[in-house]
């Protein structure tokens, strides 16, 4: 339960553990219930293209994802793969949103194990590929 009442529903953890365990998806995009009570999923992907997931991102929405990002690392080493998770909160996004989506992310957050890199995007420059590939190959030096 997070500080502004909102609880994660179980799909959410689950749909989580199916992208991370499982590897069936790509990408989760959570969202608030209407009623603002519950972190639920609304919508899983296997579309492995990058842009597909951020067509997925609303203009004037807040939103929450997870996603499996696979990078290329310098050097021959080959591949590896982070999992990222995004706080989507667009500047023209309705303030009470924003506050909600805010004081609720820590419980959803917490829910998620094995996050590797958590990014906050305010607007589509912040969660660029280029953006995201900065901040996670970063992170493995």
């Amino acid at each position: 339960m997070s500080r502004s009442g909102v609880a994660v529903a179980d799909e959410s953890v689950s749909a989580f553990n199916d992208l991370k365990l499982g590897k069936k998806f790509k990408f989760v995009i959570f969202a608030l219930n209407d009623k603002k009570t519950s972190i639920v999923v609304e919508e899983t992907s296997t579309d492995a293209d990058y842009d597909a997931f951020l067509e997925k991102l609303p203009e004037n929405e807040c939103k929450y994802a997870v996603y499996d990002f696979e990078y290329e690392i310098g050097g021959g080493e080959g591949k590896r793969s982070k999992i990222i998770f995004f706080t989507w909160s667009p500047d023209t996004a309705p303030i009470r949103s924003k506050m909600v989506y805010a004081s609720s992310k820590d419980a959803l957050r917490r829910a998620l194990n094995g996050v590797a890199a958590d990014i906050q995007g305010t607007d589509f420059s912040e969660v660029a590929y280029e953006s995201v590939l900065e901040r996670v190959s970063r992170s493995t030096h």
